[in-house]
């Protein structure tokens, strides 16, 4: 997984860095608790490692124990967020990881795999990722597979994240929405800006940041009622850590798209928001905009 940006850090380099950081901030728990749980799994050593290269690993994942398994895919993710063109400097490893997710019976591995699958970048992966979504009813695997189709980077996926935004289920909606943002065509736009009216509002949210990110600025309106703490404060069950990930993705967003009408905004938080990293995040979004 990318590394959190610190509070230091630009806006530039946040956005780069932490990917990821908004939406998880914005109540898309699954996937990093999972991560979460494996890295405990390993801490407490359940599974005795050295460190091996792509080789082992992908014969790991042949295993027939399925903690093995799990931890070889984990292990792969790290490798391809350090570096994403492991598995294509290493003949034929691609198309090996995408046949061990067509054989894979066991959820937990799926879910894994297809994490893999997203960080590999490989076109190929997006017809594979489809048919397992078509193919799958569990929610929190569909989310799964929907991550790793904007992670892609493939835009041959929009159609495929279009057809859910219409999902009767408000987690699958805020995924597709963010994984749209994350592939950058501006053919969404449109389905996007609809979302800005979602009956959920961290689907309006997710919408909001991923439609900003393809230049809209019919998203300015939410991102202006996340960055209110009383309003956000409201939404059921919201931490307070949601809310701090929730204003620091709108102040970035905001900056870009409408950031000369958010002067006082950006001032008022940068001095007397209570959460530091908001009031960090308030000072890059001005300066970000002073530098246009």
């Amino acid at each position: 997984m990318s590394e959190e940006p610190t509070p230091t850090q630009s806006l530039e380099e946040a956005e780069s860095n932490g990917p990821l950081r908004a939406f998880f901030g914005l109540f898309i728990i699954p996937l990093l608790v999972v991560l979460v749980c494996v890295g405990v799994f390993v801490g407490f050593g359940w599974i005795a490692y050295d460190h091996k290269d792509l080789d082992g690993y992908l014969n790991d994942l042949r295993s027939s124990w399925k903690p093995r398994r799990a931890q070889a895919a984990y292990e792969l993710s790290k490798i391809l967020v350090a570096d994403p063109e492991a598995l294509t400097d290493e003949p034929g490893a691609a198309a090996e990881v995408r046949r061990l997710f067509l054989e894979a019976e066991d959820v937990e591995i799926k879910r894994y795999l297809a994490l893999v699958l997203g960080y590999t970048h490989d076109p190929e992966a997006v017809q594979v990722l489809a048919d397992a979504l078509a193919a799958e009813d569990d929610s929190q695997t569909r989310i799964y597979l929907l991550w790793a189709l904007g992670r892609i980077g493939d835009s041959s996926a929009v159609p495929t994240l279009m057809g859910e935004l219409d999902s009767d289920d408000s987690g699958i909606r805020k995924v597709a929405a963010f994984a749209l943002g994350e592939l950058g065509d501006v053919v969404a736009v449109p389905r996007l800006e609809a979302m800005l009216a979602d009956g959920t509002a961290d689907v309006r949210w997710n919408a909001a940041l991923a439609v900003s990110r393809l230049g809209s600025r019919e998203a300015a309106p939410v991102l202006h009622r996340m960055l209110d703490r009383e309003l956000t404060g409201k939404i059921p069950e919201i931490t307070p850590d949601q809310q701090e990930e929730t204003m620091i993705g709108a102040l970035g967003a905001l900056a870009r798209i409408d950031g000369s009408n958010a002067l006082e905004i950006f001032e008022r938080l940068a001095k007397s928001d209570p959460s530091y990293r908001v009031r960090q995040a308030a000072i890059d979004a001005r300066k970000y905009v002073d530098q246009q």
